[in-house]
């Protein structure tokens, strides 16, 4: 039974000066589990924060004269979560500056430790705001037909009631946290665990949990930095192809503007071909035509000369017929003169007188 009562005056004991322990073993491993999994959990969600304190499997002394009180797990708020290198051996109210626990856990067992009657009894005297029940063998015949898997009471006008669950988890607002359960893995331990949430209804997952989203979140990172690696690269890529089809549709423009202007050298060569074959015949001709001018010259000039020949041989026929009429004309007169002469002579005349 609870006594809260004790002479305040007095010196009162050190947590050293107390056995830190009932030297009661806990009945299975849950009762260590689930609560340091609770504790583990704190850590991570209240990282940032040093006013707080769990316990798990560990005396809170409320009287210096009484035997502590050990729940599974515990929680207080409001005060130092670490008080030095040593830690805290029990929790004593007087050395806390009275801060009570605002939340104390019991987890059932095979073996029944009076969680719904007198564990309930001593925490509402305490004055304990929530006390939680986890009982893994709910449903079952006998005492725990009836009960169920979590049951959170809180503390109303000195008296425990006991809270309404939404999907098997309670919001305790004073801690902004819902406690809950679901099943998991936890120390390579499939089964269902105890877990806090946040007042969505999300839970707040394990250091391993996170290190596996962690991993996960990196390797999304990291593929989606190598699918916007391999989207550069193919926009790379792209661009490259592009700037090559730009390349070769230049380099075909300028092909065929070369083979135009090829095609137009053709053209113009075969054109000048064209027209100094054009103009070979027509020298060809000219040629033709000087040839046959040339030689109707010649012809015209042979003529001539055969003419002047001609010309000549009559000139020299008419010079000789000349020539013979002169000397038939000299002859004659040579005649006449000696004919006259003769007369003369005959008449007695000398004809050289």
């Amino acid at each position: 039974m609870v006594n809260l009562t004790y002479n305040q005056n007095r010196i009162l004991p050190t947590a050293e000066e107390l056995p830190s322990s009932d030297e009661t073993p806990v009945d299975n491993q849950l009762q260590n589990d689930i609560p340091n999994l609770l504790l583990s959990l704190l850590a991570l969600i209240w990282a940032n924060r040093d006013d707080w304190y769990f316990g798990v499997d560990m005396g809170v002394y409320y009287n210096p004269d009484e035997a502590a009180i050990v729940p599974d797990g515990f929680l207080a708020v409001g005060v130092k979560r670490n008080t030095g290198e040593k830690g805290r051996l029990s929790y004593l109210l007087w050395a806390e500056n009275n801060i009570m626990p605002i939340l104390s856990l019991e987890v059932v067992s095979e073996r029944y430790n009076s969680e719904y009657e007198e564990k309930l009894e001593d925490y509402q005297k305490l004055g304990i705001l929530y006390y939680a029940i986890y009982n893994p063998l709910s449903g079952r015949k006998g005492r725990f037909k009836n009960r169920q898997r979590l049951e959170v009471y809180r503390l109303i006008d000195e008296k425990y009631e006991l809270l309404p669950s939404e999907n098997n988890r309670v919001w305790l607002p004073e801690i902004e946290l819902a406690l809950g359960y679901e099943h998991g893995e936890h120390i390579g331990w499939e089964r269902e665990w105890l877990y806090w949430y946040d007042e969505s209804g999300n839970r707040y997952l394990t250091a391993k949990e996170r290190a596996i989203n962690a991993e996960a979140i990196a390797h999304q990172e990291r593929l989606i930095a190598e699918r916007e690696r391999l989207i550069a690269e193919r926009e790379r890529l792209i661009a490259n192809q592009e700037r090559l089809a730009k390349q070769e549709a230049e380099a075909i423009a300028n092909q065929e503007r070369l083979a135009k202007q090829e095609a137009e050298a053709i053209a113009t060569q075969e054109r000048l071909a064209k027209q100094e074959a054009e103009a070979i015949a027509t020298q060809e001709r000219l040629a033709k035509q000087e040839a046959e001018a040339i030689a109707t010259q010649e012809r015209l000039a042979k003529q001539e000369a055969e003419a002047i020949a001609n010309q000549e041989r009559l000139a020299k026929q008419e010079a000789e017929a000349i020539a013979n009429q002169e000397r038939l004309a000299k002859q004659e007169a040579e005649q006449k003169a000696q004919r006259l002469a003769e007369k003369l002579r005959e008449l007695g005349i000398n004809p050289d007188d």
